[in-house]
């Protein structure tokens, strides 16, 4: 399973074709979205109509919800990395659930999560 980072999830819905062509190759069925990305794409909505466009389209993904060994694991990581390499609270939440789910992250970002060891990044 590859957890879909949200710049992932951004370029796909702009239509970015290498994305796509990645994300089909992958299998849908392959790819999920943490609870945390969800509500990044749907505040990022400019409107009604996109929102319910976005919904639909993650409809086809698995949404990981927050537990709290990803709640435990993200707080242990913004203590760890927040300080060093400016890990924001959203991206700490997204890797925790990677690593907490064993799913690689396909992110653009690769500079916002490579120092965390325990996190395996997606090769794309």
């Amino acid at each position: 399973m590859i957890l879909l980072d949200t710049n992932i999830l951004i370029e796909y819905f702009k239509g970015d074709k290498s994305i796509r062509k990645t994300l089909i190759e992958a299998r849908f069925e392959n790819l999920a979205a943490s609870s945390v990305t969800v509500m990044e794409l749907f505040y990022g909505a400019r409107n009604k109509k996109e929102l319910v466009y976005i919904k639909k389209a993650l409809a086809e993904l698995h949404t990981v919800h927050l537990s709290t060994s990803i709640s435990a694991l993200s707080m242990q990581l913004i203590e760890k990395y927040s300080k060093s390499h400016n890990l924001d609270i959203p991206d700490a939440l997204i890797a925790a659930t990677a690593i907490d789910n064993s799913m690689e992250l396909y992110t653009l970002n690769k500079k916002d999560f490579k120092y965390i060891s325990e996190l395996t990044l997606y090769k794309f």
